[in-house]
């Protein structure tokens, strides 16, 4: 026997929930069900932001937010007039979750961890109804008459609308080209650079505040902190290039050279830099009178590179080297070998084609009462919060639609 609910969502993750709970605030006497394929749903929302949650980020303008999708840019600028960041705020708010903003915009719960989002989540979805069903990964669905038939490996449901909210689920996007949908092939998005360079070996965790990075032979380019790591390179600099790059870095096969500018200056600029403190420090050791406000263990690797040993003195040291050392500084060549995923977060470019849906409803274009909500579209975000607010948005403007 099917069990019959006028709603079912497939996907217990941020989307799914937060979707859920919205159409069962609004009309209480529909019946909702929530399909988790695992044991226990919203294990992103518990990994992301180092266990803390990166609910969303402090960008109060549409236009501006929008800047941070390499795919949804377009899309989502009318959603975002819909529901934004500070519906975001007010909503967790509401329901006694305060939020904080961070030095670099991203915004956590207060407590510093992912259990009250997920608690609010729980709390929420019993007080309205919403009946979450766990291990129950979905094997097919249908079109039926009025609406849904779906098999899971242990029931079946009847539905009249049907919300996927599964995310990077290669599975789901196979059953959704079966019944007509286009999928646009995945490829990593939001992950480190590996890099194995004399220049960066053993000083892992220092950071280049303001770098500019270029991926050489492609318009990719991106400014930011960079992070050296055990493997090579991380933080927003790197991230910003992974995302904005992931079909171009993943055509490449991962293997391609960046350029580096660690002081943000033109070369001639930190040739002239340098000769006045060449005269300024003169019977000071090169490598221990850092330059730039870059870090010490990062300045002496550079140093080194260019040709100028640990004794050297200012005023030993010649007008090749002196060069060689403002190349270092501003056009620093590395070799990309491979990639490596940010963190446990991994989030994929690809999906469910944009040109499909129906971006004031969030429904699909080729089958009535089909609604998609979070990344098993084909939208993704750079780092800090992004992505979740694209989960938060779509979610809600479907359930804003189911219920009109």
């Amino acid at each position: 026997m099917s069990k019959h609910k006028d709603i079912i969502i497939i996907g217990g993750g941020a989307a799914g929930f937060f979707a859920g709970i919205n159409i069962a605030e609004k009309f209480p006497q529909l019946s909702i069900a929530i399909l988790e394929r695992g044991k226990e749903g919203l294990q992103k929302v518990k990994i992301s932001g180092g266990g803390r949650c990166n609910v969303t980020h402090a960008e109060f303008v549409p236009s501006e937010l929008v800047k941070n999708y390499p795919r949804g840019e377009k899309e989502l600028l009318g959603p975002f007039h819909s529901f934004m960041t500070g519906d975001t705020i007010s909503w967790f708010q509401e329901r006694g979750v305060e939020l904080k903003i961070e030095e670099d915009g991203r915004m956590f719960p207060v407590s510093n961890s992912s259990q009250t989002i997920i608690d609010c989540f729980i709390k929420e979805s019993n007080k309205h109804g919403v009946e979450i069903c766990y291990n129950q990964a979905v094997k097919s669905f249908e079109l039926v008459e009025d609406g849904f038939l779906i098999h899971t490996i242990k029931d079946q449901f009847t539905c009249n609308k049907l919300v996927i909210a599964t995310g990077s689920n290669p599975k789901m996007w196979n059953l959704l080209e079966g019944i007509g949908h286009s999928i646009v092939e995945p490829v990593p998005s939001l992950f480190t650079f590996d890099i194995n360079d004399e220049r960066i070996k053993n000083i892992p965790g220092v950071v280049a505040k303001n770098v500019d990075v270029k991926v050489l032979g492609t318009t990719l380019n991106s400014h930011g902190p960079l992070l050296i790591t055990h493997v090579g390179m991380s933080a927003p600099a790197i991230l910003k290039l992974s995302a904005f790059g992931a079909i171009e870095l993943a055509e490449l096969n991962y293997n391609f050279k960046i350029k580096v500018n660690f002081i943000q200056k033109d070369t001639d600029t930190c040739i002239e830099d340098l000769k006045k403190a060449k005269i300024l420090f003169a019977k000071k050791l090169v490598v221990n009178t850092t330059q730039f406000d870059l870090p010490k263990r990062l300045w002496k690797k550079l140093v080194v590179a260019s040709g100028i040993s640990d004794e050297m003195k200012w005023a030993e040291i010649n007008k090749s080297q002196l060069v060689s050392l403002a190349q270092q500084l501003t056009q620093a060549v590395f070799h990309v070998t491979g990639k490596s995923t940010f963190k446990e977060e991994f989030v994929t470019a690809g999906g469910l084609d944009l040109k499909e849906i129906n971006f004031k409803s969030f429904e699909s274009k080729l089958i009535p009462n089909l609604y998609f909500a979070g990344e098993v579209i084909n939208v993704d975000a750079v780092t800090g919060g992004f992505n979740f607010q694209n989960a938060w948005t779509g979610a809600y403007i479907v359930a804003q639609s189911i219920t009109k």
